[in-house]
């Protein structure tokens, strides 16, 4: 696989620039205004996995958080600052949980290896894989074993995003948010919906906030 060089991304961006001003005199002032997007999307840092490209969206659709693996970690104030931006001032409709397939994190976190600094990360995902230890053990196909890893991940991830006061205080206060659980297949390039909750769905009663 070839790459382009710096200069020819600046090349691309000036055909692409051009292109839209052509199509849309006012697409770029009009798209500087304000921003509205319907969909958060937490997703993972994979340069194979671009959110607007594999889900057909425009610039101005999609807010946009990724990081190793997909991870939702309490203690991610990067994370928690975009949720809550996203859900408080943006009024999104929609937060997405977006793994994909063949996933170098989930990988990783499958093995026995050190990574430095990264095994800390690493210990969110491996987690997961405790609580689901008995299904992942049983299967006996290593990539087979880390695809269902990466969807037990997602699933999980979901759960952490409905037991967060932001979406729950969100839900409270009667937003219409549904958080989703979808997986990337690198391998068809085709999304696949994994899970969903709404305000209508239980939270575990150890997470669940009185007070909000």
């Amino acid at each position: 696989m070839s790459f382009q060089t710096i200069e020819q991304i600046f090349e691309n961006n000036i055909t692409w620039a051009n292109k839209k001003k052509e199509e849309d005199p006012n697409y770029f002032s009009d798209l500087a205004k304000m921003q509205k997007p319907p969909y958060l999307w937490i997703g993972c840092s994979d340069s194979r996995v671009p959110p607007n490209t594999v889900t057909g969206t425009d610039p101005g659709e999609i807010f946009i958080h990724r990081n190793i693996a997909n991870v939702v970690v309490n203690t991610d104030l990067n994370l928690l600052s975009v949720l809550e931006y996203a859900v408080v001032h943006l009024g999104v409709q929609h937060v997405i949980v977006a793994g994909h397939y063949n996933c170098g994190g989930v990988k990783a976190a499958m093995s026995n290896q050190s990574f430095g600094m990264l095994d800390s990360w690493l210990s969110n995902i491996k987690t997961v894989y405790r609580l689901h230890e008995k299904e992942l053990d049983a299967i006996e196909n290593l990539d087979a074993r880390a695809d269902r890893f990466a969807e037990l991940n997602v699933q999980e991830q979901v759960t952490n995003l409905a037991n967060t006061n932001i979406i729950q205080n969100a839900w409270k206060e009667g937003k219409q948010i549904q958080v989703h659980g979808w997986v990337y297949d690198l391998y068809n390039g085709l999304l696949k919906p994994i899970s969903k909750l709404d305000n209508s769905s239980d939270v575990s009663k150890i997470y669940a906030f009185e007070n909000l």
